[in-house]
């Protein structure tokens, strides 16, 4: 296998990795394989999803193999978007309907949505190579996002990568549920990933999760 690339020049703000990016070579490789096994999927990274001028990110670790990978659009066509994209309407992120698919009627408002690694990774783990490699896109997307203000980070994995894209010290911003990181002018609020194992084994409940909406939308709202 040869070895991992880091991007010559940083990507420009909000820039998406290219649909055959070459950077990470064993993503690439799995790519290449579910694109011979599935020529219909997306089997591309997974660009971000929502309006340029979201006051809030929300944070994942990377597309699902029959997910966002198959779909190409995040927490689209997995058990974590029906918990992810009910909670988005309900705390008015969100309008329309979500069924699931990319061209269903829902649309985000105020709110974008983007993964620290935008490739499939084989059993969902990326190494911490390839979390470093594609670290400059989420640096861009925090960038291009002008009225930022609130970032939630989907489980650990995301937490610390968008610490580390503010060139923070990880030591300094501990993950926990519920938590809540001043980094600079955003705030960084902590939920568990709304996976299916995180809420089948009681790690998550649906309302641990709305709990955490519920304050960024105070926070939005009012400041507190």
């Amino acid at each position: 296998m040869s070895p991992m690339r880091a991007p010559s020049t940083a990507p420009a703000a909000g820039a998406e990795p290219p649909r055959d990016c070459p950077l990470c070579p064993r993503l690439a490789g799995f790519r290449a394989h579910w694109r011979a096994q599935e020529p219909g999927w997306h089997n591309a990274p997974v660009p971000s999803f929502g309006p340029s001028d979201a006051r809030l990110l929300i944070v994942g670790l990377a597309p699902g193999l029959r997910g966002a990978n198959r779909t190409g659009r995040p927490f689209t066509g997995d058990y974590a978007g029906e918990l992810l994209y009910q909670t988005l309407l309900d705390f008015g992120f969100a309008t329309g309907r979500f069924e699931a698919r990319p061209d269903d009627s829902l649309v985000l408002t105020q709110a974008r949505i983007t993964n620290a690694v935008r490739c499939v990774p084989p059993e969902n783990k990326p190494t911490t190579d390839e979390m470093k490699t594609c670290r400059p896109f989420l640096s861009g997307t925090l960038a291009a996002l002008p009225r930022l203000a609130a970032v939630v980070a989907l489980g650990k994995i995301a937490h610390d990568q968008v610490v580390a894209a503010h060139g923070l010290r990880l030591s300094h911003y501990k993950f926990a549920h519920g938590a809540r990181h001043a980094l600079g002018p955003i705030t960084l609020f902590d939920s568990y990933h709304c996976s299916r194992y995180n809420t089948n084994t009681g790690v998550l409940t649906p309302e641990m999760f709305r709990a955490v909406f519920a304050s960024v939308r105070r926070f939005l709202d009012t400041g507190v």
